[in-house]
């Protein structure tokens, strides 16, 4: 699929739902999740920091499948651990969700993921 197409699909949705495999297990697990777009790089914050199993997960085998209107694309993630890089994705999570609804729903802020859509 082309970049194009799933950008299309993102536009007026606050989630998408990504696909990753469990370290352990090796099965492919889907959860939603919300995202901040930048160019064609997406970013995601996970909602319990560095103890989210999503993350870990992540860690193990970095690459993430991103499902949003009917659209899916698999792409390489970069875990962002940088405390400055860190809370610039937190602060674009504000911007676009809201300090409150992030402060309600993300108890962990010290890590992020950046995921690359392909040229």
């Amino acid at each position: 699929m082309s970049r194009e197409a799933f950008l299309q699909a993102l536009e007026g949705s606050n989630e998408v739902e990504i696909g990753f495999q469990g370290r352990r297990s090796g099965k492919t697990y889907r959860t939603p999740v919300w995202y901040v777009l930048e160019g064609r790089t997406i970013l995601l914050l996970p909602v319990s920091g560095s103890k989210t199993s999503w993350y870990r997960n992540i860690l193990e085998k970095p690459r993430l499948s991103l499902r949003a209107g009917g659209r899916e694309i698999t792409v390489p993630v970069k875990p962002l651990t940088e405390k400055g890089a860190v809370k610039a994705v937190v602060e674009k999570f504000r911007a676009k969700y809201g300090a409150g609804e992030i402060k309600r729903y993300y108890t962990g802020l010290d890590v992020a993921v950046e995921a690359t859509l392909p040229d």
